[in-house]
């Protein structure tokens, strides 16, 4: 197949679990079928370091853009502009001029036999009518996420505009599904509800699940540190911040009551400074962008992912059960993974529960090491990404017949 692939958001540098998923796809794709990529990036980001990543594929153009955010001047503007339109705005800001007129170029001038839209937010950016199968590719159930998210603000204006945001997200992600000739969700869950939201197109709505490379996230024959706790996670996404917002508040002290030298560290980019002030005053670690994660889940006892709000599957949970690491997370953490409780992982969802089965772990070396080992199995077993991508493969294929 000849496949052109859009995404806005970046592929490189993989900091984050939609980059991964997608590079990753991208790149064991192009080693059997002829992959075209379009995609962005930020001023700070260097275009020219994805085309060498992905070196087997056609051709890797990136656009520069950054979308704004909300506590941006130009936020404002764009929300007044969305709400006039059938677009949320999560989905609004996402419009690139300049990539939309590429990917119409080259949907017109050149033989594709099927559009890849990498996340709802590429959507904008593809025109669907112009004869080319299009296969919308679904990381999350968005309206899901603003429903859940919604649920944990206290502030009526801002729970209100949620609410009205979560309704036009449902609206517009019912309407993907049914224009795509398939839509991919990540896990069974997802793609129920897809299915709810669309029901007429029910059968073309398939789910593969999340890989993980396994030969990178390998386990590591180095020494724990007794009572260290460790959560990984870009800290710019709102799920990642409450979580660890809700463990420094509600989880960490009960722990610290029984085990006292238990230390927290919180992996990864962009932490707001509201959050690191938290932080110092938890006498939690807090270490924003580094260049590989793997020393610090290497050196933890327990890795936690207390989520409250979110979708989609966590690649931050495969990576670490493909390390061998002892996990404590929330029901919704591994929502969609095929995981068990009590032999892959720990599962607490209330705050006293979570930090009880924390020390249970902490103080039970065995039980750390059975966990770790029968995550790791599991995911080296079923989820390397080379049969994860085959299967998105022949999906792939079957739609376009």
């Amino acid at each position: 197949m000849r496949i052109l692939w859009v995404k806005v958001g970046g592929l490189w540098p993989l900091n984050t679990g939609g980059r991964l998923r997608s590079f990753n796809t991208i790149a064991q794709l192009s080693r059997h079928h002829q992959v075209v990529v379009l995609t962005t990036h930020e001023a700070h980001e260097k275009a020219d370091a994805l085309n060498a990543q992905l070196a087997d594929c056609e051709m890797v153009q990136s656009f520069p853009f950054t979308a704004p955010k909300w506590r941006d001047p130009a936020y404002a503007a764009t929300y007044i502009r969305a709400s006039v339109s059938a677009m949320p705005v999560d989905v609004f800001k996402y419009r690139v001029p300049a990539l939309r007129q590429e990917v119409s170029h080259l949907l017109t001038s050149q033989k594709f036999d099927l559009c890849v839209c990498d996340f709802i937010f590429a959507v904008p950016n593809v025109r669907f009518d112009l004869g080319v199968p299009i296969v919308f590719f679904a990381h999350n159930v968005e309206h899901l996420i603003l429903q859940r998210l919604g649920s944990t603000i206290r502030m009526p204006v801002i729970k209100a505009v949620l609410a009205i945001e979560a309704r036009k997200m449902r609206r517009y992600e019912t309407a993907i599904c049914s224009a795509a000739r398939l839509s991919i969700a990540v896990s069974p869950q997802d793609r129920d509800l897809l299915r709810t939201c669309a029901p007429a197109s029910a059968s073309k709505i398939v789910a593969v699940p999340t890989g993980v490379d396994t030969d990178y996230f390998s386990p590591a024959d180095l020494p724990e540190s007794p009572g260290e706790l460790v959560f990984s996670g870009s800290m710019d996404w709102k799920p990642n911040e409450d979580a660890v917002r809700h463990f420094m508040a509600d989880i960490l002290p009960a722990i610290r009551r029984e085990l006292p030298e238990t230390a927290f560290t919180v992996v990864g980019r962009n932490p707001s400074s509201r959050l690191r002030e938290l932080a110092a005053l938890n006498a939690v670690k807090v270490t924003g962008t580094v260049d590989d994660v793997r020393p610090f889940i290497n050196a933890a006892a327990v890795y936690v992912v207390p989520l409250r709000v979110g979708g989609g599957t966590r690649l931050k949970v495969f990576e670490a059960l493909s390390m061998g690491k002892a996990m404590v997370a929330s029901s919704l953490a591994v929502e969609g993974l095929p995981l068990t409780d009590g032999t892959h992982y720990l599962r607490a969802d209330e705050p006293h529960d979570f930090a009880a089965k924390v020390v249970k772990l902490l103080r039970d070396r065995e039980a750390r090491r059975a966990l770790g080992e029968a995550g790791s199995a599991l995911t080296r077993r079923n989820y390397a990404w080379p049969a994860v991508a085959r299967q998105f493969s022949d999906y792939c294929e079957a739609a376009v017949g």
